[in-house]
């Protein structure tokens, strides 16, 4: 019987887990995608802890019209901005199992445009 959806996803991100882990030097950055929303946070995986976060639905990026990308790109110079201000300059890139396209794109594009690198 073929997975669900949901299944499916879970699978490509436990593999992706498996290989990614954040540290309080180089972090995790962690993306999950709903119908309407994005959201990003730096985890450090060793202390189970989220440094920073940002997401579609803080009040700078929602009040902003656009495409749900564009809104995307924003979300991710946030994130960055946030990063850089606690002094965090390299992280690693985890898609939560969701293809790099598209809105997890654009996401990952505004990061490193605001200075992140991955």
């Amino acid at each position: 019987m073929a997975l669900s959806k949901t299944e499916r996803r879970q699978r490509i991100k436990n593999r992706i887990r498996k290989v990614i882990s954040g540290t309080a030097v180089k972090p995790r950055l962690a993306v999950f995608r709903s119908n309407k929303e994005i959201y990003a946070q730096l985890v450090d995986d060793v202390e189970g802890v989220t440094l920073a976060s940002a997401s579609s639905r803080d009040k700078d990026i929602a009040d902003s019209k656009g495409t749900k990308i564009e809104i995307s790109a924003l979300v991710g110079k946030a994130i960055a901005e946030k990063a850089l201000k606690s002094g965090i300059e390299t992280v690693s890139f985890d898609r939560g199992g969701y293809l790099y396209h598209g809105r997890v794109k654009s996401l990952a594009e505004g990061a490193r445009e605001a200075g992140l690198k991955f």
